[in-house]
């Protein structure tokens, strides 16, 4: 078999993207973020989807050109078929589907999820089989056991808000400037973690919950701002670093239980939330600490992009995982 090229869109959320694969090296990468967003605190659906309609043709046509290869030249199209918001889940879908008609080629229909876990294929040093990762974003909390390219067991999940919510929620309770979550962990590098303390929470087996601790944050400043109303603008480095240490703590004793449970040293995060630095710096005093070999993504494979869409396709076309023209957006698509 020749080695396949693929195009691969990604517009699950916000970001509308486009990558170009060949033989399991990624030639372009093209994301376009909206901006549209930032005036209202957070991501309003039916503007994301009218923003990918406009900037798909630009990003594929870019991606294309980047990576210097003809329409001609493609073997399939790769989409994300969710989970994501459905407007603009369909926007990616629907141009992929006739995009692919158009060149009567394979269509490859890929589980957002499932991607951010396979970037770590995309560039060296790549995880070894089987491994953890714990997969973190605004939509989701998991942790997940890796037993080959597409054989995945979901074993460990959040049972109410995911960690990145948690973050973003608690930004906008101290008044931080959309998108909250980078500003939260911008503002903890300047900050005490050890200032104050908040509950860590502890769920069943590998199992999550986060909505516990946004209420002891939203009770914590209600009585702080009445003894002094200027509470949170004194002490907005401490609160930050204070929170975001009890959430990394949080994670990463699940992490760590399942590590031990299993008998797995190979570790890997994945998703929005591990652009984070201070998850970042801690996992690495973990993987010292207890001997892991952990594999952190670049952060352009952090956040949503297509690059991680195409090297999904590329193990899929591998084994002719192949979707009809039949197929529609999956907005709560499950592994």
């Amino acid at each position: 078999m020749t080695e396949p090229t693929i195009l691969a869109i990604e517009s699950s959320c916000d970001e509308t993207s486009a990558a170009v694969i060949r033989g399991g090296k990624v030639l372009s990468n093209i994301v376009n973020t909206q901006a549209v967003h930032e005036q209202y605190g957070g991501v309003v659906p039916e503007l994301a989807s009218r923003a990918h309609q406009q900037n798909i043709i630009p990003v594929v046509t870019q991606a294309l050109l980047t990576a210097n290869v003809a329409k001609s030249e493609l073997n399939a199209v790769a989409f994300t078929r969710g989970p994501g918001l459905l407007g603009a889940l369909l926007v990616g879908c629907s141009f992929a589907k006739s995009f692919a008609l158009g060149l009567g080629i394979p269509l490859i229909e890929v589980n957002h999820m499932q991607a951010h876990i396979l970037a770590h294929f995309i560039d060296d040093p790549k995880p070894q089989f089987p491994f953890l990762c714990l997969t973190v974003s605004g939509g989701h909390t998991q942790i997940v056991l890796v037993k080959d390219h597409l054989d995945m067991e979901i074993i460990g999940q959040t049972t109410d808000d995911a960690v990145g919510e948690a973050f973003d929620k608690t930004a906008k309770m101290l008044g931080l400037p959309y998108p909250g979550g980078p500003m939260l962990d911008k503002m903890a590098a300047q900050g005490d973690p050890d200032a104050f303390e908040f509950p860590v929470g502890n769920m069943p087996e590998y199992n999550y919950s986060f909505s516990g601790l946004k209420t002891s944050v939203l009770y914590f400043l209600r009585d702080k701002t009445k003894e002094n109303p200027n509470f949170v603008q004194d002490n907005l480095t401490d609160i930050c670093a204070s929170v975001q240490k009890t959430l990394i703590k949080t994670l990463l004793k699940k992490l760590k239980k399942a590590s031990k449970d299993l008998g797995i040293r190979e570790i890997a995060i994945a998703g929005g939330v591990s652009a984070n630095s201070g998850l970042r710096n801690t996992l690495q005093e973990y993987a010292v600490k207890h001997n892991w070999n952990v594999y952190i993504p670049a952060f352009q494979y952090c956040t949503d992009n297509a690059g991680m869409i195409a090297i999904a396709a590329h193990y899929q076309y591998l084994k002719g995982e192949f979707a009809t023209q039949y197929v529609s957006p999956e907005p709560r698509l499950k592994f």
